[in-house]
């Protein structure tokens, strides 16, 4: 197939996108869209290097690293009006909202900070639209959200406005779970539960409680290291109530990260090749690697100096106080699985534990991967350093492995993940922090965020530029356009 390659810079940075001759001017569009994170209503300008300004198409001159086109962000279409965003009297609601970001980002351009006055305006803003999206007899308006309805319903945890468990939510689960945990699980269910394919919306908090406490007991665990039947029980609840009402790092999120662990130990039969102890290792960091996640990214920890961040320097502030949380719960003697080891036994754990958890900061990807493909052509069960890494990529296979699972069960999943990453950048836009581009809801969409992410995480890891990413765009379109296939 013939292709053409276009060189150009966004904001001074150089990139290029490639495509076939023969594919349509939208494709081309979507690619320069794609570079420059724009919107789905921003407009695109794209200029000669003398400067005249040319149209975005497969007719586009190939040109060369050295004769750049420049494209430009250089307006946004405040006239877009969503179904249902107008509202009685002539109120539109959804104009508002981008006149205010058009105003904040026009603000922004000379000064570093958004004024209290423009501040202020956004949170009556949010606040008139949440009270409209939370409101029965407003549905006639058409923004009230039933999230009641439908398989695809976003989290339990979305209309939640506490972070933290209320006494009597932990209560009651936990009676629950006490009342449950005697029980006898199936065959059926213990080998279902082996499998990438297994589906955690059909399961409530207890029942989880159980199911992991199964993976314990199947594992050999709870035999081969004295662990007492209720302090498993106990460490298990003390988990769950640090797991915060969030739509995606919450208890869900780590049972299914554990779940794939427990499937992987399985399926790829590391019971033959890794001691018990680092298999031990392995489930608990996985349960325990997201606690007390607040829903906010390591950036926006650093960018706006909590406490986190200021406490851990910067340096991975979420994933350290994941394992700080998890050792404050192992402390306690009614909740420590780990009290019947040995002293070096547990300093094993311990030390096995903060590799695995520190692993998940996806900052530290490209370093992690990287050294474990060096280890390939070599890789020996009996050296510590690389049954380290592969401990951490073990991990770090679980923590991303939606993506991997059945449709069904990997498309909830990423509309919770979406809901936490628009939380964030609203919070971000609010606060006057730099924007994390990729949670931005202005610029990004489900199938975008998903190419780019995995893009991020396997294609570049074989030294692709951006044009491969932006090229995966354009073939997942081909393919969701009815009656065109393309061939991979």
């Amino acid at each position: 197939m013939e292709t053409k390659v276009i060189y150009f810079t966004v904001n001074g940075t150089p990139e290029q996108a490639e495509f076939p001759v023969d594919c349509p001017d939208q494709d081309v569009k979507d690619l320069f869209r794609s570079a420059a994170e724009a919107g789905p209503h921003d407009i695109l300008k794209l200029y000669s290097p003398k400067g005249s300004i040319i149209n975005i198409s497969t007719r586009l001159e190939p040109n060369s690293p050295s004769s750049c086109y420049r494209l430009e962000v250089v307006a946004t279409d405040c006239s877009h009006q969503p179904p249902g965003a107008e509202l009685a009297g002539g109120l539109d609601l959804s104009s508002i909202e981008k006149r205010l970001q058009c105003l904040e980002r026009n603000i922004l351009i000379y000064d570093d900070k958004t004024p209290s006055v423009v501040f202020e305006m956004k949170k009556q803003v949010d606040s008139f639209r949440e009270k409209l999206e939370n409101v029965e007899h407003l549905s006639w308006l058409g923004l009230f959200k039933d999230l009641s309805e439908g398989t695809h319903k976003p989290s339990p945890f979305y209309h939640k406005r506490t972070l933290q468990k209320t006494r009597e939510e932990c209560e009651r689960v936990r009676e629950k779970f006490l009342q449950m945990s005697s029980l006898e699980v199936s065959e059926e269910v213990r080998n279902y539960l082996k499998t990438p394919t297994f589906d955690n919306w059909q399961w409530e908090d207890a029942e989880i409680m159980v199911l992991l406490q199964v993976m314990y007991t199947d594992l050999d665990f709870v035999a081969s290291f004295n662990i007492e039947p209720e302090t498993l029980q106990q460490f298990l609840f003390e988990v769950y109530r640090r797991y915060n009402n969030i739509p995606f790092h919450n208890f869900k999120h780590c049972f299914c990260v554990t779940q794939m662990m427990y499937g992987l130990i399985w399926l790829t039969d590391l019971r033959s090749k890794m001691d018990s102890i680092n298999l031990l290792i392995m489930l608990t960091s996985a349960v325990c690697h997201d606690l007390d996640h607040t829903g906010y990214n390591n950036a926006y920890q650093i960018n706006a100096r909590t406490d986190l961040a200021l406490r851990y320097n910067d340096i991975s502030p979420l994933e350290n106080h994941h394992c700080a949380v998890a050792f404050e719960i192992l402390e306690r003697r009614e909740s420590n699985i780990f009290r019947n080891l040995s002293p070096d036994q547990y300093k094993r754990i311990r030390e096995g534990m903060i590799k695995c958890i520190l692993a998940t900061d996806m900052t530290r990807h490209n370093e992690i991967l990287n050294k474990f493909k060096s280890t390939l052509p070599s890789f020996d069960f009996t050296n510590k350093e690389h049954k380290d890494l592969l401990m951490m990529i073990l991990i770090k296979v679980s923590d991303i492995s939606n993506e991997a699972r059945p449709m069904e069960v990997a498309e909830p999943w990423l509309d919770c993940l979406l809901q936490e990453f628009f939380n964030q950048s609203d919070v971000e836009k609010l606060e006057g922090l730099p924007v994390t581009p990729f949670m931005d809801r202005d610029k990004v969409t489900k199938p975008s965020s998903q190419i780019g992410f995995i893009s991020i995480t396997s294609l570049s890891q074989c030294g692709r530029p951006l044009t491969t990413t932006l090229r995966w765009r354009r073939l997942w379109r081909r393919n969701n356009r009815p009656g065109l296939k393309v061939r991979m």
